[in-house]
This record gives structure tokens, C-alpha cells and sequence, in this order.
């Protein structure tokens, strides 16, 4: 037996836009953060780390995402987690882990948004800099 179950509370990094494949079924691809505080052995001080996935709904449960949900918002996610490889526009190949979701529920009202949400984001997308950051265009679907 085994089980492939992700279980995510955290703030919606972007608006989601619905795109719909060839089949005619709605996709929404969106980030979410979620943090996690812990204390740095050096100085004594807490610390929060913020970690960002990706999250894929599909058909109604896309519609209704991308009709209510907006940048900053809390969401609970249920899914399983799904790796795939694939070749970006210069031939070389790359994996991605999505989430794939069967389940959500909107957390707090329409107002918990957060402002500074947004410097939030882009301070820890410096954080990441130097690494080789996969961009929603950059996947085929």
C-alpha cells in the first residue's frame, strides 16, 4: 500500500488566470507560500522561511479558483504530488513537482488578503536568485 496525499495552508502568491487545454477543460496553475518559523542556532533569533508550490486544478474546481480566489488569499489544498519531465525551448530537460489538486476550501474572508504580501514575495524571490527558477511559461500546457 502506499499514498501520494499533500495537505498545504498557505497564501496564493498570484491571481490565477484559467486556461483551457485543447479538450476544452479549464486548468489553473497558482503558487502558494507557506511559512514556517524556527529559531537560527547562531543567533538565537526566529526566523520565518517561506516555501512556494505549485498547484494545478483542473475543470470546475479551475473555474471556481479563478473566479474567487486572488493574490494573498489563505487556501487549504488537498492533492498528490506529481513530477514530470519535459525539454524547455533550448532542448534541455527539466522535472517539475506539482500538486495536483481534488480538493480545496477558502480560508478567512475576501479581506485577510495581505498587503505586504507582495514585498514579502519579492524579498524571497531574491532569495533564490542564483537558482534555476521555473516559470509557469516555461511549462507545456
Amino acid at each position: 500500500m502506499s499514498v501520494n496525499k499533500v495537505i498545504l495552508l498557505g497564501r496564493v502568491g498570484n491571481d490565477p488566470e484559467v486556461k483551457f487545454m485543447p479538450s476544452g477543460n479549464a486548468v489553473v496553475n497558482l503558487s502558494l507560500a507557506t511559512n514556517r518559523k524556527f529559531k537560527n542556532q547562531e543567533s538565537g533569533s526566529y526566523e520565518d522561511k517561506t516555501e512556494w508550490h505549485r498547484v494545478v486544478f483542473f475543470n470546475k474546481p479551475a473555474e471556481t479558483i479563478g473566479q474567487y480566489v486572488r493574490k494573498g488569499q489563505q487556501l487549504y489544498v488537498e492533492g498528490r504530488l506529481q513530477t514530470r519531465k519535459w525539454q524547455d525551448k533550448d532542448g534541455i530537460e527539466k522535472y517539475s513537482t506539482d500538486i495536483i489538486s481534488d480538493n480545496f476550501t477558502f480560508v478567512g474572508s475576501k479581506a485577510d488578503t495581505s498587503d505586504n504580501f507582495g514585498s514579502q514575495e519579492r524579498q524571497d524571490n531574491n532569495d533564490f536568485s542564483n537558482q534555476d527558477i521555473i516559470k509557469d511559461e516555461d511549462i507545456p500546457f
